[in-house]
């Protein structure tokens, strides 16, 4: 990456509260009372939202959980922020549900009969769920960059990202079975539409064997597999930088679309596509797109419109 590029891309962190990202009192309070994750700004328009419990390689507590609803909800419906990477602190991605809180979750379920636990238990599961799909619905890009172990959770995690890279050294576990219990919040409903082989899906699901970072490439779990953190980290931000240099208005509605098409028939993705783009293409971002083109410029250098 050329030093300019870089020295635009990896400034020394800042915090959001601290940012031109996220400046609305609201999110500068929640930011400022996160305790599982670190928020932090590299580009402009690039949120970098970090799994930070490094002592506990990254497990996923309850507060993580509900810290990942509060902060992909803001980022929806903020216009400054374009594209968001999601990475872990430390030596792991993340070594998933922190067992110690599951275990205090299950002790805590009321003391009734089947019916009503089962009812407790299911709400429990259902919010668990959300903290994921909250990430897939953002219309906003959503880069994992995975290094070291990625096991349980985190592979439910990054199957609700949009694209996924990871350094040499990471490694990626559907674990549930090992702890007696199926994956419920979308590792199984998610990994058989990102990666070519329901065989090798399922073979990953049932016996809960490690997979290693070439494997994951050749899979299509990841799209790219880099040297060490460092330079997964640069590669992540310049992607987000290229993603938040393009009209959002076509970025986000090729996200919606995307999802849309997803788990449709292709004659029923194509109808959403025209009746979105009948809207859509009157905006200014296309004449916009063009006159650069023409001038022989890139997408950085047209202003587009926040959204």
């Amino acid at each position: 990456m050329a030093a300019g590029l870089r020295r635009a891309l990896c400034p020394s962190w800042i915090p959001v509260s601290q940012s031109r990202l996220m400046t609305s009192s609201v999110m500068s309070a929640m930011t400022s009372e996160l305790r599982s994750l670190r928020l932090l700004q590299e580009h402009p328009r690039v949120l970098h939202v970090q799994l930070h419990r490094p002592s506990k390689r990254n497990a996923l507590d309850l507060h993580c959980w509900r810290e990942l609803v509060q902060v992909f909800q803001e980022v929806s419906q903020d216009p400054e922020c374009r594209a968001v990477v999601v990475s872990g602190a430390g030596s792991a991605f993340t070594a998933g549900i922190d067992l110690g809180e599951l275990g205090s979750l299950l002790a805590a379920l009321p003391a009734q009969d089947a019916a009503r636990r089962a009812w407790a238990l299911r709400r429990h599961i259902l919010e668990f769920q959300e903290s994921f799909s909250v990430m897939e619905r953002c219309p906003k890009p959503v880069i994992a960059a995975v290094h070291g172990p990625c096991i349980g959770a985190g592979v439910d995690l990054i199957s609700a990202c949009d694209i996924r890279l990871c350094s040499q050294d990471a490694s990626f576990q559907v674990k549930e079975v090992d702890m007696g219990l199926a994956a419920d919040v979308g590792t199984l409903q998610r990994l058989p539409k990102i990666v070519g082989s329901q065989s090798l899906v399922n073979e990953l699901a049932f016996t809960a064997r490690v997979m290693r970072a070439p494997e994951a490439l050749s899979c299509g779990l990841v799209s790219r597999v880099l040297p060490d953190k460092p330079a997964l980290l640069e590669a992540a931000l310049e992607v987000a930088a290229a993603i938040a240099a393009r009209s959002p208005v076509a970025v986000q509605g090729t996200k919606v679309n995307l999802l849309h098409s997803r788990d449709r028939p292709v004659s029923e993705g194509l109808q959403h596509m025209a009746t979105w783009n009948m809207a859509m293409l009157q905006t200014e971002d296309i004449p916009k797109s063009v006159q650069a083109a023409l001038d022989k410029k890139g997408p950085e250098d047209v202003p587009f419109a926040k959204l």
